[in-house]
């Protein structure tokens, strides 16, 4: 399923609403873990697109069978950037700059390709019998060339 994302900071709020909508008919209840961690990735890639290429994307969601578990949740925002997501460093101050940050702690797998005239940006996550602290031994997986950030206080990904 995917949602067509207009270049407007509104259209993340819609992209969260949509997300909850479709996780009713997915088996993940609203105020499940994998739920709210699900909805806070949908705003931060959604908001990466939004803000940083000034162009429409596209929001994919790949939801399990309601009787899948284990299963894996996959989001993507494809938009019209080329633009690779550059690690950057974000001041303690800073307002902005942590989106792929989070993506990185909070998803088992993320990363991107190129696709058509733009980039495609996805995130997985496993739903697994065990608790999300647990999510080493369900994934736990990073982005290839991402190894050795975790830990970096103040370092971020800038998604352009």
């Amino acid at each position: 399923m995917q949602l067509e994302i207009r270049p407007d900071p509104a259209e993340v709020g819609r992209a969260r609403r949509w997300t909850r909508s479709r996780l009713a008919g997915s088996g993940i209840e609203a105020d499940e873990p994998l739920a709210e961690t699900l909805v806070l990735l949908v705003s931060e890639l959604v908001t990466n697109a939004v803000v940083h290429t000034g162009c429409p994307a596209v929001l994919r969601l790949s939801l399990p069978q309601p009787t899948a578990e284990p299963a894996t949740v996959r989001l993507e925002v494809a938009d019209g950037s080329t633009r690779a997501p550059l690690p950057r460093w974000a001041d303690g101050e800073a307002t902005g700059g942590r989106g792929l940050a989070l993506v990185d702690g909070l998803a088992d797998r993320w990363g991107w390709s190129p696709e058509g005239v733009g980039k495609r940006i996805w995130c997985e996550l496993d739903r697994c019998t065990e608790s999300r602290t647990a999510a080493v031994a369900c994934g736990g997986d990073r982005a290839p060339g991402y190894e050795g950030f975790e830990g970096y206080e103040g370092l971020a990904y800038e998604a352009v």
